[in-house]
């Protein structure tokens, strides 16, 4: 199957592209739970994120949709896999965050692409021209690039890229609604991320939460910047070719990129210019490819 030759859907586009906005612009958010410990905020994000997942699967007339993803025990086994995916994710790029790993963290976004688009190949059997095996190439090179200084770190990067990669491919080929399937890994974490909560408020200084007006308010805001994302990317992954989902991975790692340079002041170091420089090469050539291959309107669907 070529998967590169089937229409774009323009909503599935838009739907991933706001996924990496809000990715892309999360680690301003961090900063004002950068108080709470890594584990701690990841278990309140399930928590968060519960009711606001379940009002909106209530409010759009979902339950009987939820309750019969619950009798498929393949579907349920599946979503067990991607909750406890997104989980360790979740956990290991809070932790890279507010210990000060920023740039592994970033690395392991420009890793991930690389990923998804050998799962596509070889896993979804989606084909890539020519050119847009030139142009992973070139992105391939780029993410060396990073690669070279930061080997240190590299299993936080591999940690990072490894976890959502196998998310991304689950919530692809698994058989519940985007909405539907979010609440219901949310669910599934439920019982990890109370037991977490119950051993910090039992153990040193307590659970951040209520602790401070400022920092409990933040710690509720992540319910949206949690789930919102997840959904927009659970979307787009459903309708989106693999491949293209991959190269689109590059946004919100460039995205904190320039929130680097242009709002922490971060300088730009010579390996991280010539990367980019690779990476959006190729990312234009890769994404020319694909327009060009698009099936053009027929005359006749045109005079309809």
């Amino acid at each position: 199957m070529n998967a590169e030759s089937a229409p774009l859907d323009r909503t599935a586009l838009s739907s991933a592209l706001l996924a990496h906005a809000f990715w892309g612009t999360m680690p301003l958010y961090l900063m004002l739970v950068r108080s709470v410990p890594p584990v701690e905020f990841v278990a309140w994000r399930v928590v968060m994120s519960l009711p606001f997942c379940f009002a909106i699967v209530w409010a759009r007339g979902m339950m009987p949709e939820f309750r019969a993803i619950l009798r498929n025990r393949k579907t349920v086994l599946t979503l067990v896999a991607t909750s406890l995916a997104i989980g360790i994710n979740w956990a290991s790029y809070v932790w890279a965050i507010q210990t000060d790993h920023v740039y592994a963290a970033s690395i392991g976004y420009y890793i991930l692409p690389l990923v998804m688009m050998v799962l596509a190949h070889f896993v979804l059997g989606e084909h890539l021209t020519k050119r847009q095996w030139i142009a992973a190439g070139l992105a391939g090179l780029g993410v060396a690039a990073l690669i070279g200084g930061a080997l240190s770190n590299l299993w936080v990067s591999l940690a990072l890229a490894s976890t959502f990669a196998f998310y991304g491919l689950m919530r692809k080929t698994v058989a519940a609604g985007a909405m539907v399937g979010l609440a219901l890994e949310t669910l599934l974490l439920l019982p990890i991320a109370a037991g977490v909560l119950i051993w910090y408020s039992m153990t040193g200084p307590g659970i951040s939460f209520g602790k401070e007006w400022g920092t409990s308010a933040a710690i509720m805001l992540s319910a949206p910047m949690t789930a919102l994302p997840l959904l927009f990317f659970a979307i787009a992954a459903r309708r989106l070719p693999y491949s293209l989902m991959g190269f689109l991975q590059f946004l919100s790692p460039s995205i904190i990129f320039l929130l680097g340079l242009i709002i922490f002041g971060e300088k730009l170091a010579a390996n991280q210019l010539v990367s980019f420089v690779l990476i959006w090469t190729a990312a234009a050539l890769f994404l020319r490819e694909m327009l060009r291959r698009r099936p053009k309107p027929s005359k006749a669907a045109g005079k309809a």
